[in-house]
């Protein structure tokens, strides 16, 4: 009897602390808003550290599978991620502005390919596509001419808001899983005595009384 109950106690509990994770992350993407700069830094340390840190399993793995026909081609990659890694940490201003212009070109081509396609298929779809395609085009526009000083603030935003999305999604499945687990753990014992539901020989002889009341 004691199985189900710890076994809804273990699932609220996991669920709380996935909702408390959210929280962390809301609070950490609201701090990033408003140290923006702070953010964009600390978003390109992270990523060079990802970089490094995978090139240097990459390798190693590369290392452990010597003699395979893909052997170069994972030692030419995890290289290049370790040198990219090294390079972000060292200078994360220089690699800020270089992604940041790579960032605003994405937003521009991406921009100008959905404003032009949505004007010549005119598909269903057509006023929520060509509004995506002007948003792009205005903001890889609005990046570009502030190029290099939006390098400060762009990538920080965009590390910033990915927390607190994340952050309210993990809070959203957090609450809803414990309240999920709550009503099925209420709802266990209303099958009969025990939480467990009533069947056997005693559910079949009331059955057949129901259906043949002549019977004695």
């Amino acid at each position: 009897m004691t199985g189900p109950a710890q076994e809804g106690r273990k699932l609220r509990r996991s669920f709380g602390w996935l909702a408390a994770l959210g929280v962390i992350l809301v609070i950490a993407g609201i701090v990033g808003l408003v140290y923006v700069g702070v953010a964009t830094l600390t978003s390109m340390l992270l990523f060079g550290w990802l970089l490094l840190v995978g090139g240097i399993v990459g390798l190693l793995h590369a290392v452990e599978s010597r003699g395979s026909s893909f052997f170069w081609l994972g030692v030419v990659v995890a290289a290049l991620n370790i040198a990219a890694g090294v390079v972000v940490i060292r200078h994360p201003e220089g690699s800020a502005e270089a992604l940041t212009m790579f960032a605003a070109l994405l937003f521009l081509t991406g921009g100008l390919f959905r404003l032009v396609g949505s004007l010549v298929v005119r598909g269903p779809q057509f006023g929520w596509t060509l509004l995506q395609g002007a948003f792009g085009l205005l903001l890889g526009i609005l990046v570009l001419v502030n190029w290099p000083e939006s390098s400060r603030y762009v990538l920080g935003t965009f590390f910033s808001l990915a927390l607190l999305f994340d952050g309210l999604g993990l809070i959203a499945i957090g609450v809803g899983g414990r309240r999920i687990v709550e009503m099925v753990t209420d709802a266990g014992p209303a099958g009969g005595a025990g939480g467990e539901p009533r069947t056997g020989t005693a559910d079949l002889t009331e059955r057949s009384s129901e259906e043949n009341p002549d019977r004695s």
